[in-house]
Formats: C-alpha cells, structure tokens, sequence
C-alpha cells in the first residue's frame, strides 16, 4: 500500500532488491528511505546487511526521512548500535498495539509522526525479534507480547515492528511463504483464517499508513 499512496500522490518511487544489487542509491538521490521487511533476521549477518545499515546510519544522520518496517525497524536499531535478539513470544496476527507518548512529550519529542497514532490500534504482526531502543531514539508504541513495538529517532526516522502497509493479497503470499511458522502456533499466533478475514483490519490499519505518510510529506514540504 505504500505503492498505492506514492503512485496515487505523484511521488517518484524506486525500488531495490539490496540482497540481489551492490549498488545502493547515493544519500543525494532521495527523499526518504523505507526499509521493508523479510524472512530473515539481523543476527544471520548476510553479506549485503552490512552495506545496507550503512545506507540507513548515513540516511539518519543526514536527516533523510527514514522509515523502517519489521526486519527494516530492526536493520534501523542495529545500525545505530542496537542490539537484535529473538522475542519471548513469535507475534503473527491482528493484536493491540499501544502509544505511549503524551501531547506534553510529543512537544519534547518533536517528530513528524506526532498527533498521528492512536492510544490504542490493532495492526498486522509477524516477527519472532526484537529490537532494543538505540541509544539517541525514543520508543512510543508497545504490545502485551512485545515491548518494543516502534520508535523515533530525531524529527525524521520512525521504526515500526509491525505492518501497517499490507494488504489482503500481500498478506496471502506471506502466509503461503511462512506456513510452517502458522503451523507451529503460539499464543500471540494467529490463524491464516483469523489474519486474512479480517478485512476491517486492514482497512483500517492502511488507513493509519495514509495518515502517517500524509504527515511526512507535509513535514517534508514545510522545511523546504
């Protein structure tokens, strides 16, 4: 759905495949950088990881807008000396997430995504990691089985655990792909049923992706 809000809004997008290219796109050349997710964990250490949060410390201390998602969230944390471990509980499904931050510490902690998220919001999960919060970010969204659902680093990174960009089809390929973790179950893990008809959710939950992407990109246009 980030696709859909880009092309819908006559935004340039242009995306790369960093486990198939050496060729990452020079800190000049963009706006913002969103990192997505993938079947893999930090910790395995492939060889284009490391280029990559290259890419993602150097996006941040430019003051790019950085947006990360599941394992990009995590690829943010780690390239700012984070560390990455495996989560108490496997999280996959539709679960409660909530905001921590106050009106008063959204004033101390000035982001563009203030005034955006909910006190409380169902979004899409499907990680078995955390991350730990780096040093320079503030964490603002947690789960019951989850503490470290989202954070901010300065007015322009966001990191998000969970999904708020898929959609019904997106979320079909990824079942189909991750069956054998449905298939070991958990407490905090849903059905492919459960998470696939439950179409209000992601309704909902790409609602809330519009919002914040809307708010970007009039931050983006008030500093320029």
């Amino acid at each position: 759905m980030i696709r859909t809000w880009a092309t819908s809004n006559n935004h340039q997008l242009r995306c790369i495949d960093v486990s198939q290219t050496l060729e990452l796109p020079s800190i000049n050349s963009f706006d913002c950088l969103i990192i997505m997710g993938g079947p893999m964990s930090v910790n395995d250490q492939l060889t284009w990881m490391q280029g990559e949060m290259d890419l993602i410390r150097a996006a941040v201390n430019a003051k790019r807008y950085v947006i990360g998602i599941c394992l990009g969230a995590q690829l943010i944390a780690a390239s700012l000396a984070a560390s990455i471990t495996a989560n108490q509980h496997r999280e996959i499904g539709w679960f409660e997430a909530v905001y921590h931050l106050s009106p008063e510490q959204e004033r101390t902690h000035r982001h563009w995504s203030s005034g955006i998220f909910p006190l409380q919001f169902t979004a899409l999960h499907w990680h078995g990691d955390r991350f730990e919060i780096p040093p320079q970010a503030t964490a603002i969204i947690s789960s019951k089985a989850c503490d470290n659902q989202a954070f901010i680093v300065g007015e322009h990174t966001l990191a998000l655990q969970f999904h708020l960009e898929f959609d019904r089809a997106t979320a079909a390929r990824v079942a189909q792909a991750c069956q054998n973790e449905l298939l070991e179950g958990g407490q905090y893990v849903q059905t492919e049923q459960q998470i696939l008809s439950n179409e209000q959710a992601f309704n909902d939950a790409n609602g809330l992706l519009f919002l914040l992407l809307d708010a970007m990109a009039k931050h983006f246009l008030a500093s320029h």
